[in-house]
């Protein structure tokens, strides 16, 4: 077959020679166009179907300067100008017209929507390919750039607002939504007015692809927070949802759902309100299960988005919303692999969907106060759980909520709030407060967004009479939260802690005033834990190890004053006879005074943390609550509650018991019986050795067991009092020492020799007389008795040389301090404990007193620490157990040594604790022997 003859318009060249004629730009600029008006036409039809598609053709189009007098055919065209009024808006301008004109053939017809004629066909037909041309070019950023230079904007606008012709729309709607790509173009379109016009398209034009394009053009068009509220205010969102409402085809449905997307990022109260008042609430909770997913996601972030606006979400929970989103939040949560970027404004819409009534009851049957619960169990949602939080202050006085979220495990959660990190929470504006209260809106100075979001609530549950109570001038970081009376115990120490504020007087309403409390990020934590507080017996879910832990360390380790409200909640439950038991099972007593009187936390244990500098506040604050727990315990009904957990409870209960009844009992008739003569000082000795049942266990223990000796005895002194340095004291004269000169005083008659072959001189009747054991070996039948030379089996040199002292009657002249090994070094297995045996086996209790007060003296006195006390404990001497006792039980012993000495006993004793237990409670009851 022969190839297709070339034509003229297979040419760039020739198609630009004609487009130029026509724009009135070439050489024959001052022709008659009429003449040229079907070389026009093939021209345009050629760039549009071969040249601009193949490719590179836009880049050569451009190359080649046809941009310029493509637009300068569109100027001419909008030029003439004609208002719609006097032309309609289906005449043809007249500059179109002199450029294209001829006769019409009358078989054609156009689509038009005014009543005055419509353009000729081969005006539309050429206005139809300029068009054309100029948007697939505007598809390429070059492009959009050089048509931005030329100044093509305003002639598109100007032609969307004269040629009313759904073809002529639909080709201007798409070469401006091209040019919005670029944010530039995009302001020159606002500017240009274009958005009145194809607001009033959406509702003129019947044409689905005129229609699409439309909508692109204007969901280009809002690229940001500016140009989405101007687009809101200008009316383009209410055609939107109304377009959406009558159920057009898939495709204008999908193009509707995006532009829809993008208008309600950041949602403004005009988008919220057009939307709503356009009926499309219920085709977005429809289209949540369309078979696209495109259209599912994005559909479920415009819900998200409007929650954003107050005054649409009662609309948007009775159109189903408050299901969808939930449904939605559950299965991302549910889904392997699901970001949290995904998550994260679904969570911020249901913790939004909190703030009305109506909505928190549909939450609450749709299950969402478990989802809400496992956003705040989750780690991985950390950033998040402020806001949770936040939301489930809604149901503050939901009673069957409030019990739901109890048998959760909310309580420990919030504790666990109070002094953890500020997630990175965008705050919400005043349109998000609650709209259960509508009225409140009015324009006011700007304010904290956690201040504005709860304002509402505030006053809807007595916080506050009305929006006139809170005052703009305060704080933005503080609400004024008054509480009833509560009852606190009127000591030094509870007014110590509160943060000195004035009261100030509202502007308008004198009667409002109220002292200012902090309100931070753990205000709402603070909040619901309050109520919690106020229950009739909260001992279940506050007097918990993880409640009190979490509460403690917001009052010591705030950074700034802690709010009242903690120290309230402290007091309240202290206070509260219902939460005695529980202070006694969970050993919270116990650790209110080791946490704020003492300055020990969990956390600080072993090893030490550096502490705040209001430890003495903290202090006042620990003796206040555990006065509180002294009038409940020593009331009737604490004494028959301690009395039966001590002699009916479980073990662990019994034990818990015994050791805080020292810290909540003063009757001497009270914690006698129930310590000493019904056996709860024994119950608590033998449980040390036992699986500690508390982190702090044996701190408590130790604590518990100093304070009862101070009852028991309150004048005792401590064991070692370090008076005198051991290299001060004078020692006691040595009897022994003259033997081993050149001419010993008296001569030795005798040699004692050891296994080394170190002889040792001394005198047979001195030893006959200082032990049992040497008498019978020196002076009875045995051959040592006719021997001077001997041996001493078992005995290193250091070991035997107390001996020998002990013999010739030296007591108290520093022999005895030989064997012994500094602080720090075992005693097991050195010469001391060699020493002793031999001293036990030659019968010289004497010396083995002199010894255990020498070991005592080194490695229990000053130079001696907490790690000493089980080293002496080890040797399993009596006398030196009691002597441990005493070092760990002395009064004026530090709370950490004391506890870490009692440590190193326990792991000394081992499985066999009677001699510690034995020597423990002899101390105790000021019965220990001294000698």
């Amino acid at each position: 077959m022969a190839a297709a003859k070339p034509t003229l318009t297979d040419s760039l060249s020739f198609c630009l020679s004609q487009l130029t004629a026509a724009a009135g730009e070439g050489q024959g600029g001052e022709k008659d166009p009429a003449s040229n008006e079907t070389p026009l036409g093939r021209a345009l039809l050629a760039l549009r179907t071969r040249h601009i598609k193949a490719a590179g053709g836009i880049e050569r189009f451009r190359a080649r300067g046809g941009l310029r007098p493509l637009l300068a055919l569109l100027r001419r065209a909008a030029a003439a100008d004609p208002a719609p009024s006097e032309a309609g808006p289906g005449s043809a301008p007249s500059s179109v017209a002199s450029a294209a004109s001829g006769p019409a053939p009358s078989s054609d017809s156009t689509h038009s929507v005014g009543s005055t004629p419509s353009p000729p066909v081969r005006l539309r037909k050429t206005l139809d390919l300029a068009l054309s041309i100029l948007a697939n070019c505007c598809t390429e950023g070059a492009c959009r750039a050089e048509v931005r230079r030329l100044g093509g904007i305003l002639p598109l606008v100007t032609i969307l607002q004269c040629v009313k012709t759904d073809s002529i729309q639909n080709r201007t709607a798409r070469a401006l939504g091209n040019l919005a790509m670029e944010p530039e173009s995009c302001g020159d379109i606002h500017s240009a007015g274009a958005v009145p016009l194809l607001v009033e398209s959406l509702t003129a034009c019947q044409d689905s692809q005129c229609l699409q394009s439309v909508v692109r053009a204007l969901r280009n068009l809002a690229d940001s927070p500016q140009h989405r509220l101007a687009l809101a205010q200008q009316g383009a969102v209410r055609p939107l949802a109304e377009l959406l409402a009558a159920a057009p085809d898939p495709a204008l449905t999908s193009a509707l759902v995006r532009a829809l997307l993008e208008l309600s990022r950041g949602c403004s109260r005009a988008c919220a309100e057009q939307l709503s008042l356009g009926g499309g609430l219920g085709p977005l909770v429809s289209l949540t299960s369309h078979p696209k997913r495109a259209v599912r996601e994005a559909t479920i972030l415009i819900l998200a988005n409007l929650c954003a606006q107050g005054l649409v979400r009662p609309a948007l929970g009775n159109a189903g919303g408050v299901e969808v989103l939930l449904g939605e939040l559950r299965r991302r949560r549910s889904t392997n692999g699901a970001s949290s970027a995904s998550q994260q404004p679904l969570v911020r819409a249901v913790c939004l969907l909190c703030r009305e009534a109506i909505n928190r009851a549909r939450l609450r049957d749709a299950g969402g106060l478990e989802l809400l619960m496992g956003l705040l169990r989750d780690p991985r949602a950390s950033a998040w759980h402020p806001r949770v939080v936040a939301a489930l202050v809604g149901f503050l006085y939901d009673t069957g909520a409030l019990g739901r979220l109890q048998a959760l495990g909310l309580v420990p959660l919030l504790a666990g709030q109070l002094c953890g990190e500020a997630g990175d929470e965008e705050e919400e504006g005043t349109e998000a407060a609650s709209w259960d209260f509508p009225e409140e809106r009015t324009p006011e100075r700007p304010e904290a967004g956690s201040f504005r979001s709860l304002r509402s609530w505030l006053i809807s549950e007595g916080y506050a009479a009305g929006p006139g109570d809170i005052s703009p001038d305060w704080s933005p970081e503080r609400c004024p939260l008054p509480e009833p009376a509560e009852p606190v115990s009127p000591t030094p120490g509870q007014t110590s802690l509160q943060t000195p504020r004035t009261l100030r007087m509202q502007g308008r309403s004198p009667a409002a005033s109220a002292p200012e409390e902090p309100w931070g990020r753990e205000g709402p934590a603070l909040l619901l834990l309050s109520r919690f507080s106020q229950a009739p017996d909260p001992s279940g879910a506050l007097v918990t190890g993880p409640a009190l832990c979490g509460l403690l360390a917001y009052v010591t380790g705030a950074p700034g004053p802690p709010s009242p409200r903690a120290l309230r909640i402290l007091a309240r439950l202290t206070c509260n006879p219902a939460c005695l038991e529980a202070f006694v099972r969970s050993y919270g007593a116990a650790l209110l005074r080791a946490w704020l009187v003492l300055g020990v936390a969990p956390d600080d244990w072993p090893a030490p943390r550096a502490r705040p500098a209001l430890q003495s506040q903290h202090r006042e604050l620990g003796e206040m609550l555990l006065q509180n727990l002294t009038v409940q315990a020593e009331s009737p009904f604490g004494v028959g509650a301690l009395t039966h957990l001590l002699l009916s409870g479980s073990s662990e209960e019994r034990v818990a018991c015994a050791l805080t009844l020292p810290f909540i009992c003063r009757k001497p008739s009270l914690w006698r019986r129930l310590l000493l003569d019904q056996g709860g000082l024994r119950l608590l000795l033998t449980a040390l050795t036992r699986p500690a049942p508390h982190p702090l266990f044996l701190f408590f223990a130790a604590d518990s067991l100093s304070c009862l000796q101070g009852l028991v005895s309150p004048t005792a002194s401590p064991a070692f009092p370090p008076a005198i340095p051991l290299d001060l004291e004078p020692p006691s004269p040595c009897l022994y020492e003259p033997m081993l000169g050149p001419a010993p005083v008296p001569a030795p008659d005798l040699h004692f020799l050891l296994d080394s072959g170190l002889q040792l001189p001394a005198q047979r009747a001195a030893s006959a007389m200082a032990s049992p054991f040497f008498r019978a070996l020196l002076s009875g039948s045995f051959a040592e008795a006719q021997m001077n030379l001997v041996p001493l089996r078992g005995l290193s040199p250091s070991a035997a040389w107390p001996i020998l002292h002990h013999l010739h009657g030296c007591r108290g002249c520093g022999a005895a301090l030989g064997p012994v090994p500094p602080p720090g070094q075992p005693l097991l297995g050195s010469e001391a404990e060699e020493a002793l045996e031999a001293a036990g086996r030659f019968l010289l209790p004497g010396l083995e007193e002199e010894l255990e007060e020498a070991v005592g003296r080194i490695h229990l006195g000053p130079q001696g620490g907490p790690q000493s006390v089980g080293e002496v404990f080890r040797l399993g001497r009596p006398r030196l157990a009691a002597h441990c006792a005493r070092w760990t039980l002395g009064p004026g012993q530090c709370p950490r040594k004391r506890a870490l000495a009692l440590v190193g006993l326990v792991e000394a004793a081992g499985e066999e604790a009677g001699l510690l237990t034995e020597a423990l409670l002899a101390v105790v009851m000021g019965i220990e022997s001294n000698g």
